[in-house]
Order: structure tokens, then sequence, then C-alpha cells
């Protein structure tokens, strides 16, 4: 059947006492209105049992209803008794769902935790790699329900993993066609700014995540590209990537295809780099290893880099960089190299401010190239994310050497 229009209930006690700000019906609303859905309701309840009276309602006007909230294993969890009850359905208990349970919290599944594993009959669940309660869906007569957990970081990936790509592919609403894109580097704030600037025809769209921000551009297709490529003049090319993909993911790719090595020096991200390139599975055929050099000893004791490159420059310099980047490289013999070395706050190092960081870039026959950037600062984290962030776009134009990186970087704006 054609679905057109939807609600959202959105579950809460602290939301309705306004101890927290609700973002879930920003976030749905917003994805849905891209897609051509009509949104008639969004319904913040208390965890006080009304959520049964709500759905009821809405069931009556609509083609989706989706709930966040209520999914936990306390006596006021009551969302899938609620569901099952609006659907006529009994709660049934989901032996796969059991066993994923046991396996994240053991013994403790006996008693109120086990009610997670029940569902409405004939729903089928949706996975949750960050929380316990998964989440289900199904009809209730003809309005297509959606139950997903409250807490943002597990709500948010099943919305866009799950949800929102089911709902797209439905007849009925109007089905716009919308583009994806990953920007690094640029605070969303700034970023929503720039996006109105590129162009106001366009309906733009945000998703923050840890290392990237979504981007998402819904209009005529010719005027949507258009505005890409303004903003990519805004901010620099390498900032703004087509599709859902990360500056990890991108250099990862590159050295499994071309079945190249890269080993990292740290100073400032204190071995983040490395951890971020060890996520992977099977990453030691491309990793052989880092050195988290953050005292002027190691570097000069392990990595090689001269006394009197410190003593003349500084640990927090271009000169140090290049030569912790050689130095790492040659003692793991790996194929290419990079290093940081920077201010991560929350005072000045060196005479340098924070947000004042130095990369190097080594390789086998290769020169070693150098680039010091200055990163706009929201506490050492933020410094920390952004450099491995910037050390993993800067390594991949390196190995494809299409230009020197310092020519790359100076097309870098709002960082």
């Amino acid at each position: 059947m054609d679905r057109e229009n939807a609600s959202l209930i959105v579950i809460g006690s602290e939301l309705t006492e306004g101890i927290i700000a609700d973002k879930h019906g920003q976030l749905v609303s917003r994805e849905l209105t891209a897609l051509g859905y009509h949104m008639n309701q969004i319904v913040a309840i208390p965890d006080d049992g009304t959520v049964g009276h709500v759905l009821k309602a809405l069931l009556k006007k609509n083609d989706i209803v989706i709930i966040t909230g209520g999914l936990g294993p306390t006596s006021d969890d009551m969302t899938r008794s609620a569901v099952a009850e609006a659907a006529g359905k009994a709660l049934v208990k989901d032996e796969a769902a059991f066993e994923r349970l046991y396996k994240r919290v053991g013994e403790r599944i006996w008693g109120a935790n086990e009610k997670q594993a029940y569902f409405p009959e004939g729903f089928a669940t949706l996975l949750n790699p960050n929380g316990t309660a998964e989440g289900f869906f199904g009809e209730a007569g003809d309005t297509l329900l959606f139950c997903l957990p409250g807490p943002p970081r597990e709500m948010s990936p099943m919305f866009y993993d799950h949800v929102l790509p089911y709902l797209a592919a439905l007849k009925g609403h109007h089905n716009r066609k919308r583009l994806e894109y990953s920007t690094y580097l640029i605070a969303e704030a700034k970023l929503e700014e720039l996006t109105k600037e590129a162009s106001p025809l366009i309906n733009w769209g945000t998703r923050f995540q840890e290392y990237r921000i979504s981007l998402y551009a819904d209009g005529e297709e010719g005027e949507a590209l258009k505005a890409i490529e303004r903003l990519r003049a805004m901010c620099g090319p390498d900032l703004i990537a087509d599709g859902d993909i990360t500056a990890l993911g991108a250099l990862t790719s590159l050295l499994r295809e071309r079945k190249l090595t890269l080993s990292t020096a740290e100073s400032c991200t204190g071995g983040l780099a490395a951890m971020l390139l060890t996520e992977e599975a099977g990453a030691s055929t491309y990793f052989p290893g880092g050195v988290v050099s953050y005292s002027p000893d190691v570097k000069e004791n392990v990595l090689g880099v001269r006394p009197e490159t410190v003593e003349d420059h500084g640990v927090v310099s271009v000169e140090c960089a290049a030569e912790m980047a050689e130095g790492v490289r040659m003692k793991t013999h790996s194929d290419y190299a990079l290093s940081i070395t920077g201010v991560a706050g929350p005072d000045r190092s060196e005479g340098k401010d924070v947000g004042t960081v130095c990369f190097g870039f080594a390789g086998k026959d290769r020169g070693t190239e150098t680039v010091m950037l200055h990163f706009s600062s929201w506490g050492r984290a933020s410094v920390r994310r952004k450099s491995a962030t910037a050390a993993f776009i800067l390594m991949r134009a390196f190995i494809e050497g299409k230009e020197p990186l310092i020519d790359i970087t100076t097309k870098w704006n709002y960082i």
C-alpha cells in the first residue's frame, strides 16, 4: 500500500520535565520530510504508561508511526507491551534475540532483562550493536510501526542504518532524490552556515558523527551538484567526499588495494591514529606498528630525531615532524609513515597556539613532505580527532602523489 504520512512518539520523563531537549523529533522529521513524507505529529510523553493511549490515537490517521524509548528492562518501559496490544498480537520470545542478549549480559539476563527478548508476534527485530535493547517493526492494522531505543547513540545508528533505507524504498511518498556526502574537519554549525550560502534552493541536512559529518542535499539534482562544487570551493575539495565514507576508510582501502604498509609516529594524538588504523579486522596487512613519542627523549632515542632539531625548532615543528616520520618508517620497514606533533591544549606550548599541529609524511623512494595546520579548538579531544582525520586525508593524497600537500592544505578553510 502507499504510505504518505507519519508521526513520532518520543518517550522519556526527562524530556517532558525539561531536563534534556528532544533531538529525535528534529532528526526524524527532517529526514522523513526530505524523503517526501508528511509529518503529522511529534508527541513527547513521560514514562508513565500513556504510550498505549497516544499510540491508539495516532494509528487512526498515520501510515507510519515511529516510537523511541521505553524498550528497557524496568517496569516503566512499556513500549513493547503497548505495541503488542495495539497490534492485537501476543508478546513472544525471540530465541535469536535472547541468545544475542545473553552474550552481552550473561546471567544477568534472568529477571527483568529477559523481557528485552520479547517482541509482538510477527514483528521483525532491528539489531542494536550499541546497547541491549533491540528495536522492532511490523504492522498494526494498516499502520507500519517502528520501535527504537531512546538513547541517541543507539537510536540514531538504528534509524539511519535500518529505518530510513526501509522507508525510502516504500511507495506513496514523493521519493525525491537526495545526494549524500561526507565532510571532514568543519564544525557542524559552520557547515550549516556555508550550505545556505552555497545554495538557498537546496534542502540541506547534516548528521554529526565523531570523525565526520554526513551532509545531505535534497532538491533539483543539477542545482544540488553545482551547490556542492561551490561548497568545495569554499572549504577545500578534499574536505567533502562523495558518499558515506570516513577519511580513515578511504586511506585503508587504498592501502589494501595497493598492498602497502603504513606506520605512525605520534605525539599530541597519543596513539589515536594507530588505534583507529587497527580497528579494522586484518589491519596487520597494512599496519606494522607505531610509536607514541610524547617526550623529546623518546623522539630522539627511539625515532632518531636529532637533538639540534628539537633545540633549534622545537618538538612542534615541521622539521621535527619530518624526522619522526622518517624514523618510524625506518624502524618498522614500512612503505609509508606519518607523524603528528602539536599543541592539543589547554595551554600554549613553545610559544605556539593551541590547535597548532605539524605533520610529516615519508615514503620509500619519496621525498618527505610536511604540513603545519592551525585547528580551531573545542578542547584536547577535538584537536586530537581533527589531527588524526587530517593525517589520514593527507596520507592518502601523499600516496597518490597528485600535488604537493602544502598546495592541498592552502585550500582548506574553516578547520
